[in-house]
């Protein structure tokens, strides 16, 4: 049987998430698509699923940002090209809050707040503990749902979070969502 890469979702891609998606995949020792960022998200499914296989390593965080395109956007049709190739092993998905006004929702197994705490509650974009129980808020989660995604965490703004998940202080959140998916894929 065929290696099949690890890959991990990710619902944002402006330039402060590419930063930290980035730090974060080099600490790993995984591999970030850093052409996959974007607002709105630039490149198709074909070929950010192209781009993944000739990853020389995983896990694989690959960014899908729609800019607050309402329902199935280019971000989300390229998400689910990359979900369902069978060549392809999606262990999960970090589910990023927004404040749009069109927003969607999605259920998260468990988010992490900006002081990155777990908790059964969503995160709004500021990080903060929403008053929705396994759910989250944001502008590219509209198929999330529909995807066989086996662990979705929620966060907030992903290098942002009031400071807190700042590329300069390591990306704190969004290493530990990366981490949590990892730890829960372990087989």
């Amino acid at each position: 049987m065929e290696y099949k890469k690890r890959v991990i979702l990710i619902t944002d891609g402006d330039e402060s998430a590419r930063k930290a998606v980035e730090l974060v995949a080099k600490e790993i020792g995984g591999r970030c698509i850093s052409s996959s960022g974007g607002n709105p998200s630039r490149l198709t499914g074909n070929e950010l699923v192209k781009l993944i296989k000739k990853a020389p390593c995983d896990p694989v965080l690959v960014m899908f940002d729609d800019c607050g395109y309402t329902e199935e956007g280019p971000g989300e049709e390229a998400m689910r090209v990359v979900a369902t190739d069978p060549d392809l092993e999606v262990i999960g998905a970090i589910a990023v809050a927004s404040k749009t006004h069109d927003s969607e929702w999605t259920k998260v197994n468990v988010s992490i707040d900006r002081n990155g705490n777990l908790t059964e509650y969503g995160v709004d974009k500021y990080g903060l503990p929403d008053i929705e129980l396994g759910r989250i808020n944001g502008d590219t989660v509209y198929n999330l749902d529909e995807l066989d995604i086996p662990f979705i965490v929620g966060i907030g703004d992903i290098g942002k979070m009031a400071g807190k998940d700042e590329v300069e202080k390591g990306a704190p959140v969004t290493r530990k969502a990366v981490e949590l998916i990892l730890e829960r894929s372990e087989k």
